[in-house]
């Protein structure tokens, strides 16, 4: 009897495990665009079916996705970080105007070096991704950004 019920925990725990889901794979890379300036350019690649939100969503909607760069003393943030144009739609769950990405796409954000390479940029990214019948708010993200 002792048995069953440790292979039952066992085969509860297994499936609960397989169940984790992570639609969006992130991925970094800089781009230098003067001796002083870089672009961080981070890429959201998103599973079929699944959807990612843009950082400008109505009150109401659903969680952006919002970007938090850990702040040093070898640069400054240059505005804030741009995304691309996304799909923008009547989101029939949140009835309201909202946009969001699919496939793969890239955001990026624009610093300024106070000191020279080489150095880390530590940075973090809360989302929520949603496909046709489910939203999820995966872990942060942690990205790090190698100069």
């Amino acid at each position: 009897m002792k048995n069953i019920f440790s292979l039952i925990f066992l085969l509860i725990t297994i499936n609960t495990f397989s169940q984790i889901l992570e639609p969006v794979k992130w991925s970094t890379t800089v781009e230098k665009i003067s001796s002083t300036e870089y672009e961080l350019i981070a890429t959201a690649t998103i599973d079929e079916k699944w959807h990612l939100y843009s950082q400008t969503v109505p009150e109401g909607g659903p969680m952006p996705t919002v970007f938090t760069f850990v702040g040093n003393s070898n640069y400054l943030k240059k505005g804030n970080t741009k995304e691309e144009s996304g799909i923008t739609i009547e989101d029939k769950t949140f009835n309201i105007l909202v946009t969001y990405f699919e496939n793969k796409t890239t955001f990026k954000q624009r610093i300024k070096l106070k000191k020279k390479p080489p150095f880390k940029i530590n940075s973090e990214v809360n989302y929520m991704v949603c496909d046709d019948s489910k939203c999820i708010m995966p872990d942060p993200a942690n990205l790090i950004f190698e100069l």
